[in-house]
Formats: structure tokens, C-alpha cells, sequence
């Protein structure tokens, strides 16, 4: 079949970027990265996310142009770049520490890209003020980066990075330096701006509620491989494997052995010997070792809001603390002492004691048997 115009423009806009059986060695022996194979879509936001060595930003800076790639190919617009230079690239950077030029101005800082690409002297005048007024700093050109707060001087790395109006952007934990209140506040600004300006994004973190508050879709690394890509909601709700369940948000694990498969459904004996339905996810035969994981938020312990065709086992409350919006509970059940329950903090939620013995309950849709 031959394509359209149109299929042809979308097929490159879904694959703008593209990572194909890339590998990096720095010693030529052990791979930090491993046959990555990742597209990235035009105007996307994607986040790496994974612990320190994970190869997140190994990755990051191969795309750059500051790594160079051991094997495979990366293409940006279709063109293969391993072999340009990466001031060619037409990519705009922001990293954690600014780097911005101390003895410039926040206008010179902004225009130093520009007179690389020798803009004249109005058009980067002009592109300089489009960029402040994006960060909303069109009174701050004057001043220098020492004089501006952490949150400022993160707003004109920003607007440095897109004042030559670059089609990607590439961000290094850019908000690590920032306190908690301003980082939430930076998460919500970056996203908009980069989904009003159409640009693509790829954000490096090992921040998981970063990841899951700014991106469209998240791939999370370890030992550098992708162990997972897929939209915030997804990675959350349906994690393919251990780690990923136990690496995004707060989670429970019940290890135990797999007595039957079914479809999607597995049945399972805990260690502790009670028997319980869950997701089949990745295992698939009986005999297998596996953990089940189960997210605090969809365990009860009040009797009324217990559903039917929950799971029901008995449990020991070890803490009981009150957060302002939920409260959270530590039990004791199936040999595990670090099992979470979280509720809504709600005038009829009812409160306990450690040392109470309590029935908690899930359903089995809720639960999933990981790999162990």
C-alpha cells in the first residue's frame, strides 16, 4: 500500500524522535543502556523515570549529543544524529543547576544562543522579550542570575532553552533544587507551557509524582532497560512487573505461590496460607512464586465499606497516624508488618488503635501476582 501525504507526515510526527537498539558502554564491557528501542511523538512529553544508574540520563545525553551512542541508531525528524555535533542539533537544554552565565544579564543570557546562530540584533531582541514574557520575567532582562531567586533563575533556563523556539526540549531534573511548594508550582507551569507551545519534551527524573503529575507518558528504567512505558494512570494502576509496582507510588506486596491460572485470573496461596484470587499479570503456571501487589488506597478495614466479593483477612494494627486529608494505617497480615492501608480522612471514618485486631478487605480485580 502506498501512503498519503497525510499517513506519511503523521507516521513521522509519531516517531519525531527515535532510539533504535541503542546501547552505551563506557567501558566496553558492562552496558549502562541495553537495545533501548523508544519513539517518541511530536509535541509529546515524555518522562525518564528510574533510580540513580538506571540509564535514564545516559540516555538523555546520548539524545543530546553529549554521549555518544555504542551501537544503534537515534533519529530526530527521521535524520540520524549520532554523528551531529550538539550545537547542530537545534535542541534546547535545561539542567538542574541553571547554568546560567553568572556575569551575563538575564537578556544576554537568553541571547547568547540566538547570536550563535547569528540572529541580527532585533530579531533577538525580539525573541528575547517573547521568551520573558513566557516565563512571565519581561522586568527581570536587567538583572543577573545572582540576583534572582532558585525559582527565577529556573524560569530563564526555561526560557533560554526555547528562545530559539527549538522543536524539543530535553530537561535534567530541573526542578531538584527546588523546594517542595515552588517545584509543584514549576511541574504545573512547564507542563502547560510546553502543551501551549506545541513543543516536544523529554524529562529526566527520579521523582515519581513528578513523572506522574507533568507527563504524557512515563518510561520507567532499571539495570538499563525500559521496564515499562505507558501513560501516569496506567503505570499506576496496571504495573507490569514487581518493580514497577513497588517503584511508582506506595504499594503492598504479599508473596506466595501460584495454585492455578485461569485466564486473566491466578489463584494463590499466600506464605501465610490463606488462599486469595488476583490479576494473573506475569506468571502463568502453577508452582511459581510470586508477589501480589495491592495499592493502599483500595484496602478497607471499616466493615460497611468492605464490597461485596472482597477478600477478607485478619489483620493487626500496628500505627495509626492522622495526615490531615487521609489516614494511614500500618498492619500486620500474612507475615508482612509493613502493610499499608490509606483512607479518606471522612467524619464517619472510623479510627484505631495499635494492638486492635481488624479485618481488612480488597477486591480481587485490585490485586495483581507479579513476578517474585
Amino acid at each position: 500500500m502506498t501512503l498519503t501525504t497525510a499517513s506519511k507526515k503523521s507516521d513521522d510526527d509519531l516517531q519525531f524522535v527515535a532510539f533504535e537498539k541503542v546501547q552505551k558502554s563506557y567501558d566496553g564491557l558492562t552496558l549502562v543502556v541495553k537495545d533501548l528501542n523508544l519513539t517518541i511523538a511530536k509535541g509529546e512529553f515524555l518522562t525518564m523515570l528510574g533510580p540513580s544508574g538506571s540509564g535514564k540520563t545516559t540516555c538523555l545525553m546520548m539524545l543530546a549529543g553529549f554521549e555518544t551512542a555504542t551501537h544503534g541508531d537515534i533519529r530526530l525528524g527521521g535524520v540520524p544524529i549520532n554523528n551531529i555535533p550538539p550545537h547542530k542539533r537545534g535542541i534546547g537544554m535545561v539542567f538542574q543547576n541553571y547554568a546560567l552565565f553568572p556575569h551575563m544579564t538575564v537578556a544576554e543570557n537568553l541571547a547568547f544562543p540566538l547570536e550563535m546562530r547569528k540572529l541580527s540584533k532585533s530579531d533577538r531582541e525580539q525573541k528575547v522579550n517573547r521568551a520573558l514574557d513566557m516565563v512571565e520575567m519581561r522586568d527581570f532582562g536587567g538583572r543577573r542570575p545572582a540576583q534572582l531567586s532558585g525559582g527565577q533563575q529556573q524560569r530563564i533556563a526555561l526560557a533560554r532553552a526555547l528562545v530559539f523556539e527549538p522543536e524539543l526540549v530535553l530537561m535534567d531534573e530541573p526542578l531538584g533544587a527546588l523546594d517542595k511548594q515552588l517545584r509543584e508550582k514549576m511541574q504545573f507551569e512547564i507542563t502547560n507551557l510546553a502543551h501551549r507551545l506545541g513543543i516536544t519534551v523529554v524529562y529526566v527524573t527520579h521523582d515519581q509524582t513528578e513523572a506522574l503529575t507533568m507527563s504524557d507518558r512515563v518510561a520507567v528504567f532499571e539495570d538499563g532497560r525500559i521496564q515499562q512505558l505507558a501513560s501516569p494512570a496506567t503505570l499506576y494502576e496496571k504495573p507490569e512487573n514487581s518493580f514497577v509496582a513497588q517503584f511508582i507510588g506506595e504499594n503492598n506486596t504479599l508473596e506466595g505461590t501460584v495454585d492455578k491460572v485461569s485466564g486473566d485470573q491466578a489463584l494463590v496461596t499466600l506464605d501465610s496460607g490463606t488462599q486469595i484470587t488476583c490479576k494473573a499479570v506475569n506468571v502463568s503456571a502453577a508452582g511459581q512464586r510470586t508477589k501480589v501487589s495491592i495499592r493502599p488506597e483500595r484496602v478497607e478495614y471499616q466493615v460497611s465499606r468492605i464490597p461485596n466479593g472482597a477478600h477478607t483477612i485478619e489483620a493487626e494494627v500496628l500505627e495509626f497516624i492522622y495526615m490531615g486529608d487521609v489516614f494511614r494505617t500500618r498492619v500486620s497480615v500474612a507475615g508482612n508488618d509493613d502493610f499499608i492501608i490509606k483512607c479518606r480522612n471522612a467524619p464517619d471514618q472510623v479510627r484505631l488503635e495499635p494492638g486492635q485486631k481488624i479485618n481488612i478487605g480488597w477486591l480481587p480485580e485490585d490485586c495483581r501476582a507479579l513476578d517474585a
